[in-house]
């Protein structure tokens, strides 16, 4: 490998491992964006970058770009609802334009907006998006018609999917009454199924691994939550049930 591969290898370690920081580290979401486009620059056939982030109502902004004529090019977009990046976000997928002379037809009123002002030739907009949900597009913009090669990107889609995992793991913090939440409901269910055991244990002379199994046992046999079987044993007198049903005994479901 020459000097410039390795260069090139020593970035693209700095980048991932730059963008997985955030999700252990405190970081601001418009940073770690700006370092994404600058990335993709660097490291992409690109001579521009731009990204667009949906808030809550699905309505994209422009959060990041690498010069002001990127912004502007994404604006025209927004303002005209219609364009690759726009396409990318709607479709949750890859959308490449090796020549936006050629798309006349296909995006009229932003192209329209183009023909005073001078633009880049060709874009390659990929999404932001994880489990076939988007939260918005990175944009990769280049001075001359033509596509961007297979290689450049994949890796543009692997740092934009870094990116997505880490700002869902910010929005997911800053909904910290939601996490505290699902984590009391979490522990208040481990209390209950605590008590289930003990009460399974001493009815059945049971060790505590034993009555857990029998309550394990009788919960998938039902298909029903452990919680709600553990519930019912504490509550409502399900205990002989449990201990008296055979293991592995299959019937009809009873989950609502």
């Amino acid at each position: 490998m020459n000097e410039a591969g390795r260069d090139r290898e020593r970035l693209l370690i700095t980048a991932f491992v730059g963008l997985a920081d955030t999700l252990v580290d405190d970081y601001d979401v418009i940073d770690v964006l700006d370092r994404l486009a600058g990335y993709s620059v660097e490291l992409l056939a690109a001579d521009a970058a731009g990204i667009l982030l949906a808030d809550a109502q699905r309505n994209l902004h422009v959060v990041a770009s690498t010069n002001e004529q990127t912004e502007w090019m994404e604006l025209l977009q927004l303002e005209a609802g219609e364009g690759p990046c726009v396409e990318c976000f709607r479709s949750v997928s890859a959308v490449s334009v090796d020549d936006l002379d050629a798309a006349r037809e296909r995006w009229p009123r932003f192209t329209a907006g183009l023909a005073d002002r001078e633009s880049y030739r060709s874009v390659h907009a990929l999404p932001l998006r994880l489990r076939g949900e988007p939260i918005g597009a990175l944009n990769l913009f280049l001075r001359t018609a033509g596509p961007l090669p297979a290689a450049d990107l994949a890796l543009g889609q692997a740092l934009a999917d870094v990116a997505t995992i880490g700002i869902l793991s910010e929005r997911a913090i800053n909904r910290g009454e939601v996490l505290t939440e699902q984590l009391q409901t979490a522990l208040n269910s481990r209390v209950i199924i605590e008590q289930a055991k003990g009460v399974l244990a001493e009815r059945g002379a049971l060790g505590m691994d034993a009555a857990f199994d029998r309550l394990r046992g009788y919960a998938r046999d039902h298909n029903l939550r452990l919680s709600d079987v553990g519930r019912q044993v504490v509550e409502s007198g399900l205990a002989t049930e449990v201990l008296t049903e055979r293991p592995g005994r299959r019937t009809a479901s009873r989950r609502s």
